[in-house]
């Protein structure tokens, strides 16, 4: 079998110069502004040139652009091994929602390459109406544009899927090993934050994102965590979810308490861990008291999730509604739910 598989994610600026435009595409995005576009453009623009310098500082830390491509072309090569391990003919393309290599771009190359099916695999293990659905449905509207007409298959979610949350686990465990004598420690379990409003309206993510964290926790080897569910990266006037990441921080620090971050929603490297969470949090938490902080890497290539990712590929070749990691629909009555989307072409 000829296997195309297309990994999407958000993508992030290559170079200080594009830090502008990434915002603009990422803040012209109806999934994070629901505006019509006669508002939405001017809005995004707005928010892009005025969120720019800060943005920069940001991307300046990591060199003048941010990782995720090289980390996400790793994550790729490393699911073609596992494939071909598992006797697949598979090529891994990449389809960044707000910069290159743009979804346009991965459908021409995928075009070129002619596979017998094509399976979307969001590198988001939580599904969100602002991340794997604004990627899913840019996929089928530009997939159709382009007239690339082969079957395709989707992975909705894995939020507790076993490959992922072993692997979790176990750099979890790694992390708790680093522990120091004498300290009490919680760890945090960190998500990029949602506007409440949007959860209201019946998104999925924070509900996926707590169930997550109960299976790190029970696949854990260490037993008796005291830990916490929050989120990062709010940005704007409006009521997130919460609690915030660096609210816990400052609880901890108050507390005199020990923190193991854990990014729980992240699969790779980026701004907002080896920034948000490596430096301005870590220097939070020792203003604030913290007797020590340790960082949990995000899964990236583990073994674990790469076979775990693996086998939803595999599993959504042979279904015709998109996939999950459990048989059929996980999310409770009243979530919107991307499991029964169904494809462009099936």
């Amino acid at each position: 079998m000829k296997l195309a598989v297309v990994l999407f994610n958000l993508g992030g600026p290559d170079t200080l110069a594009n830090v502008e435009p990434y915002l603009r595409n990422l803040f012209s995005d109806r999934a994070i502004i629901d505006l019509p576009s006669i508002l939405r453009l001017p809005l995004a623009r707005l928010i892009a040139s005025r969120r720019a310098p800060v943005a920069r500082q940001i991307y300046g830390h990591m060199g003048g652009g941010s990782p995720i491509v090289p980390e996400t072309e790793a994550q790729a090569r490393a699911l073609e091994s596992a494939l071909a391990a598992a006797g697949h003919e598979a090529r891994c393309f990449i389809a960044m929602r707000c910069w290159h290599p743009f979804t346009s771009e991965a459908i021409t190359a995928v075009k070129a390459y002619q596979p017998e099916h094509v399976v979307l695999l969001p590198l988001y293990p939580q599904f969100s109406t602002t991340t794997s659905q604004s990627s899913l449905k840019e996929w089928s509207r530009q997939s159709r544009q382009a007239g690339l007409a082969m079957p395709a298959h989707e992975v909705c979610c894995y939020p507790f899927e076993d490959g992922f949350v072993d692997a979790a686990a176990d750099l979890l465990d790694q992390a708790l090993h680093r522990a120091k004598s004498g300290i009490h420690y919680r760890v945090l379990f960190s998500a990029h934050g949602l506007p409440k409003r949007v959860v209201d309206r019946g998104d999925p993510y924070q509900w996926q994102v707590e169930r997550t964290v109960e299976a790190i926790i029970a696949r854990c080897k260490t037993r008796g965590l005291d830990y916490s569910v929050c989120y990062q990266s709010r940005v704007g006037p409006l009521e997130w979810i919460g609690p915030a990441t660096d609210a816990e921080v400052r609880r901890a620090g108050a507390e005199r308490t020990g923190l193991t971050v854990m990014p729980v929603a992240f699969v790779s490297e980026h701004s907002e861990t080896l920034v948000e969470l490596d430096i301005e949090y870590a220097r939070l938490a020792e203003e604030s008291g913290a007797p020590d902080y340790i960082r949990v890497p995000a899964v990236r290539t583990h073994p674990a999730f790469i076979n775990g990712l693996a086998q939803l590929v595999l599993a959504a070749v042979g279904s015709k509604t998109p996939v999950t990691c459990a048989a059929g629909r996980i999310c409770p009555p009243g979530r919107t739910c991307g499991h029964e989307r169904v494809p462009a072409h099936v």
